[in-house]
């Protein structure tokens, strides 16, 4: 089972590219870049935030705002894996392995 099937949106997000002639633009550093402005544009969203009023922002009027973010966010970083030949669903499970090992599940204690 994969956990992330990032191939029907890698075609989608590869016509629409084509379409516009932006592959010349989309190389490994301007998609990275891009994704880290993506990235700073969710972060301001919750600057100034407190912890609650960050739980709740899903409630208020900045929820179409945040998923639009989350959609650049995702957009772009499909981008960058696939300019780098990144296989999000191997790379996901790799990590996942290596934090499994580094962050064991903690011995239940004494009752």
């Amino acid at each position: 089972m994969k956990l992330i099937d990032t191939a029907p949106l890698q075609q989608v997000l590869d016509d629409f590219i084509r379409a516009r002639d932006w592959s010349k633009y989309h190389s490994p550093k301007n998609l990275s870049m891009a994704l880290s402005v993506e990235v700073a544009e969710l972060v301001e969203i919750f600057q100034w935030k407190t912890e609650e009023e960050s739980r709740n922002v899903m409630a208020t009027e900045e929820r179409e705002h945040v998923r639009q973010e989350l959609a650049d966010i995702l957009i772009y970083l499909t981008e960058l894996a696939s300019a780098l030949g990144v296989d999000l669903d191997a790379a996901v499970r790799d990590k996942l392995e290596l934090n499994a090992i580094k962050y064991p599940v903690p011995s239940p204690g004494p009752d």
